[in-house]
């Protein structure tokens, strides 16, 4: 009854609106408090931000001027800003790591990062996206996968990647003066712009994709662990017309660089090389951080190993005997040895690690005994339950992160742009022109539980709004079928229902119209700021040493475009339906 005098815009803004909004019905105008970017903002986030800052601008603001008096007081002390050492590897239920009892349970042990977690930070709520692109994405870039294009987990040949205007946590940092390098897993991408090394990294050796890589060969074919991968393992198929076929010939496996310069291939595209992919990647990050020192620069180091392999070792040396214990214990003594050297070179108190798991584990079609759990939450990778993105993760930082500290507070992995931007004082260069849905997170891991920012999460599976998350309650709104009433039964209490069994109707239908508001905020605020497309081109160029069969892809697109009645370029860009992204055995 309203409608004539709020207009459409009045009825989005209403939308876009929580209690702390005023609505001037009588005047036919609506007045929204602190909902859009005050003026002179550094930082656009997200819109549900605004509400909180709304409420809490004044306590903040007090808070972030004893937050900044300390950092200077450390920088004054160690005469640079604090190194920052990222660690975040695949596939992990929350609790497999950094708890001693559930060690006990899984059959094997992480002395170190339970070590980790004694003398620093536990995060219990630390989320993730549920899938690795995805979640490497949303850390590297301080923004939801969605927003940049990069919601598929990227298989050769991918045809794109990390577009060149997305700014980096690299890119940030390296404008206040930081050495940057990155380690191991990239997974963002198969095409130039793309590579660590031209998106901020002053170093690189990495991989442009996942450990499946490993297995598409002439050994992984002779074991059928990819099946005819490799055209060489068997006679020619007489009725195989097409000489390409389905296979991605000229993988390039791992590509090391250095900013400004063209990538070199580095191995070859084979499961001995893979395995050597994680030890030269710790044997280089310790000379990073040397000559990082002798040249008096902070460094940013971002190592993301491969962990896993498909093909197991003859010897098991955990108790659990899986893939996935043997490799936790191997992460965790490299993490131990790490730990001691920055000790050794008297940079331990200058120096935060944050390492996390980027994901829940595979427990929808594993490969055989890599012995991955959902331990705690239902649910793994893929997912939008607990399980899938609710991962572990640690805070270390002696003598400024105090000991045994058990957080309780939200924390998405998209803070940890924002966190590291304010911690090495380049907050000034975080791009203004977008969303930015990292919180500046400093207060939570210098003053400890409950000094958080946030207390909600927009959880994504593919391109996908899948559920929300607003404090101890959620709201599923991927494959929810309605009841009779109309009404959903997609209500979850996390603290009743960690398991995420049995959805509440009655008893939080209360919420529906406030997670609507949600979402709407949330939508509409994408209006204003546009998702952005993944960036496409052709896999592999700029690499001083391809090999034949790798410039042999741009060849042959080249090749296609004077004989084909159609250019290329048009099932590169050809956006499938989302469909396509989601296992139908995701969520249940």
């Amino acid at each position: 009854m309203f409608g004539s005098k709020i207009g459409v815009w009045g009825w989005l803004l209403v939308a876009f609106c929580s209690g702390l909004c005023v609505i001037l019905i009588g005047s036919g105008k609506t007045v929204a408090q602190d909902v859009v970017p005050p003026t002179g903002a550094k930082v656009i986030h997200d819109a549900e931000y605004y509400i909180l800052r709304s409420q809490h601008k004044d306590k903040w603001a007090a808070e972030d001027k004893k937050l900044d008096a300390k950092l200077a007081q450390l920088r004054e002390k160690f005469g640079a800003p604090p190194n920052i050492i990222h660690i975040m590897w695949d596939d992990t239920a929350f609790g497999d790591v950094g708890i001693p009892a559930i060690n006990k349970i899984r059959g094997f042990n992480t002395p170190n990062f339970n070590r980790m977690a004694a003398e620093g930070i536990l995060f219990t709520r630390m989320y993730s996206e549920s899938s690795c692109t995805p979640s490497r994405a949303a850390v590297i870039t301080g923004r939801h996968p969605v927003r940049s294009g990069m919601t598929r987990v990227g298989w050769p040949y991918e045809f794109g990647g990390l577009a060149g205007e997305e700014v980096t946590t690299a890119e940030v940092l390296s404008q206040a003066g930081y050495a940057t390098g990155f380690f191991s897993k990239w997974h963002l991408g198969d095409i130039e712009q793309s590579y660590p090394h031209n998106q901020g990294f002053d170093e690189a050796f990495f991989s442009p994709y996942n450990q499946v890589a490993a297995i598409w060969n002439a050994q992984g074919t002779a074991a059928n662990a990819s099946l005819g991968f490799d055209p060489n393992v068997a006679p020619r198929d007489p009725y195989l017309i097409d000489k390409v076929g389905l296979m991605p010939t000229g993988l390039v496996m791992t590509i090391e660089g250095r900013k400004g310069g063209l990538g070199r291939e580095w191995g070859k595209p084979t499961n001995a090389d893979y395995e050597k992919l994680d030890p030269e990647s710790e044997k280089r990050i310790s000379a990073f951080i040397r000559r990082s020192i002798r040249a008096e620069k902070p460094f940013y180091v971002a190592y993301w190993p491969q962990l896993l392999e498909f093909f197991p070792k003859p010897t098991k040396t955990t108790v659990h005997a899986g893939q996935m214990g043997d490799a936790l214990a191997r992460l965790d003594a490299y993490v131990g040895k790490l730990m001691s050297e920055l000790k050794e070179l008297g940079i331990a108190e200058n120096t935060l690690i944050i390492a996390m798991a980027d994901n829940g584990p595979m427990v929808h079609s594993p490969p055989a005994g890599w012995g991955m759990s959902d331990v705690i939450y239902r649910g793994g990778k893929g997912d939008y339950l607990e399980g899938g993105v609710r991962v572990p993760a640690f805070a270390w930082w002696p003598d400024v992160i105090g000991p045994g500290q058990i957080v309780g507070d939200i924390i998405h992995e998209t803070d940890l742009f924002t966190t590291f931007a304010r911690l090495g004082g380049a907050g000034q260069h975080i791009p203004t022109d977008r969303i930015i849905d990292g919180i500046d997170q400093t207060a939570l891991l210098l003053n400890g539980d409950t000094h958080g920012r946030r207390d909600y999460v927009f959880i994504y599976q593919g391109p996908n709004l899948a559920a929300t998350v607003k404090g101890r309650y959620k709201r599923i709104w991927a494959g929810v079928e309605g009841a009779d009433s109309g009404l959903a039964a997609a209500f979850y209490d996390l603290y009743h229902d960690i398991r995420e069994s049995n959805p509440m109707l009655v008893p939080l239908i209360h919420t529906q119209n406030q997670f609507n508001r949600m979402k709407a905020r949330h939508e509409i605020w994408k209006l204003k700021y546009p998702d952005r497309p993944q960036a496409l081109g052709v896999p592999f160029t700029g690499l001083s040493n391809a090999r034949p069969e790798t410039r042999a892809i741009a060849e042959r697109i080249d090749e296609y475009r004077k004989i084909m009645p159609f250019d290329p370029a048009e099932y590169i860009k050809f956006e499938l339906p989302a469909v396509d992204y989601l296992d139908p055995d995701m969520g249940k």
